[in-house]
């Protein structure tokens, strides 16, 4: 498998994650490139932003719990971009008990032995440590954080990067971070100093277009569709077409 595959993560809930992977998957797919969302978060709202208003009963669940092969479950959804859905029972992986250190490896095994034609792979992560999230850091190659603009996107951040440190021994080698500023408001002065904080702790790691706060990217969901079918004229839809040449050329803020 040759695919990029991204987890959008973050251990708080509410800085957009499932927006993020949605809006950026799409601006990958419209630069010409093939793209696969799998949804690792038992809500389910990644179906939902693309317009499956009912949930598909099965999906990575079912990859995970019985080995099911990931391309008899994927949804083609838009032109470069295709869906693997939570599924109905993605919630039981939680409670695998068996296994010992190998349950963490069903989604890296799943990779491995499946023929997967894309260019990237973006994971929307569930907002809490699990055996999800777990599977999901011990697959993929780099991790996307939302951070927005307040004290407990800092916070969150902070454990997030303790859990992915716990991780290294296991993964034999660290994770490639970077981090998005989501639901930004620059003007407010505590933004400012999240800045701050990121650029001394995480230098060169924040891509260089923060996506602001914004009525359009709420509306979104509702309508079953992205940013750029919803309003493509709009200032989140450059946005998002800017994150993802950033993500594409490693453009970092200044």
């Amino acid at each position: 498998m040759n695919a990029e595959t991204l987890a959008v993560i973050n251990q708080k809930g509410g800085v957009g994650k499932t927006t993020l992977t949605v809006n950026l998957g799409h601006a990958l797919a419209l630069a010409g490139h093939r793209v696969l969302l799998v949804d690792m978060d038992p809500q389910g709202h990644l179906a939902t932003c693309l317009g499956l208003f009912r949930q598909p009963s099965q999906g990575v669940d079912e990859v995970l719990l019985n080995g099911a092969d990931m391309t008899q479950l994927t949804l083609s959804s838009r032109d470069g971009l295709w869906l693997l859905p939570s599924g109905a029972r993605l919630e039981r992986v939680e409670q695998i008990h068996e296994g010992g250190a190998a349950r963490a490896r069903r989604l890296s095994d799943a990779l491995q032995r499946t023929e997967l034609n894309y260019d990237y792979i973006l994971f929307d992560c569930p907002p809490m440590f699990g055996l999800l999230m777990a599977n999901v850091l011990m697959a993929v190659d780099r991790g996307i954080i939302p951070v927005g603009g307040d004290y407990l996107s800092l916070n969150g951040l902070a454990k997030l990067l303790a859990t992915v440190k716990r991780f290294e021994p296991f993964r034999g080698k660290g994770l490639d971070l970077w981090v998005v500023l989501s639901r930004f408001h620059p003007r407010r002065r505590i933004s400012r100093e999240v800045i701050a904080r990121l650029a001394k702790h995480m230098p060169k790691r924040v891509l260089a277009t923060a996506i602001k706060e914004s009525t359009v990217l709420t509306e979104c969901p509702s309508m079953g569709r992205t940013i750029f079918e919803y309003r493509n004229k709009s200032a989140a839809a450059e946005e998002f077409i800017q994150l993802a040449q950033d993500l594409l050329q490693r453009r970092i803020l200044q």
